[in-house]
């Protein structure tokens, strides 16, 4: 499988974790370097809304293997720096 990466567009249901019942969207911030159990991971994420803007941000404990990723993010050396960021 893959690896997440900045920018991600993933479908998040009961098979990535049992808190969403009911799915949600979600563009991935950043994957934790948090300890947990093998397979699973935390990640800081924006919930997306019907529109496709971020409504919400949150941190969430997943399942790797349930998460599904609709459209990747931009490749690294096409991301833009963040504004008032050094370069």
């Amino acid at each position: 499988m893959p690896a997440l990466r900045t920018g991600d567009v993933l479908h998040l249901t009961r098979a990535a974790s049992p808190q969403f019942a009911r799915p949600i969207m979600a563009r991935l911030i950043r994957v934790l370097d948090w300890t947990t159990y093998d397979g699973w991971l935390w990640a800081d994420v924006y919930q997306l809304g019907p529109d496709g803007d971020a409504t919400a941000r949150r941190s969430v404990f997943l399942r790797r293997s349930g998460v599904r990723v609709l459209t990747a993010g931009p490749p690294v050396s096409q991301r833009r720096p963040r504004v008032g960021a050094l370069v």
